[in-house]
């Protein structure tokens, strides 16, 4: 984890805290789609010119976005440049915005998985899993981007999907482990 204390506030306070709403949630896989190929710190870090940039990544904002709008992101400093993710995450928001309210939550949520056994080293920490692997199916056959399966374990980790704070660890709850 490091030193810093913004990632060690996220750690604490906010990953593996079961995460609900579309919104939210749309935030939570927009960023994991941005880390790829980045350290989260990296992300973390840019969190608040991402949240200004994506309008508080509200889905039917976003999806709203226009070619002026990719230029405008693409010349922020605050985030992370990438046309790719950039027009991913404008793809994906269009998509989202698209379905019922609380369908992204009721989509993602579905892919819980049952209490895994206890991590007690990072190297027990699988990239992706089953469960991984059939997110980021079911969410690529509904048209959305950057949603490979490691992205999508992440994504599980972060939301509180899946408990992955090591044994040792002072967030570590015994009775989210079998």
């Amino acid at each position: 984890m490091g030193d810093d204390a913004e990632y060690r506030r996220y750690h604490d306070e906010e990953w593996g805290v079961p995460l609900h709403g579309d919104r939210a949630l749309f935030e939570k896989l927009s960023l994991e789609a941005f880390q790829s190929g980045l350290s989260w710190i990296t992300i973390l870090k840019r969190r608040p010119g991402f949240r200004a940039a994506f309008s508080g990544f509200e889905p039917a904002v976003v999806a709203a976005y226009d070619g002026g709008d990719v230029e405008r992101l693409l010349a922020d400093a605050g985030i992370i440049r990438n046309r790719a993710k950039v027009l991913a995450t404008i793809a994906n928001a269009r998509i989202v915005a698209a379905w019922e309210p609380g369908a992204l939550d009721a989509l993602i949520w579905s892919f819980e998985s049952s209490p895994g056994p206890a991590r007690r080293t990072l190297a027990d920490v699988p990239a992706t899993t089953e469960a991984s692997v059939s997110l980021s199916a079911e969410l690529r056959s509904r048209g959305l981007r950057f949603v490979g399966p490691t992205t999508g374990y992440a994504l599980m980790q972060s939301a509180g999907l899946v408990h992955d704070h090591l044994a040792g660890c002072h967030r570590f709850d015994p009775a989210r482990v079998v």
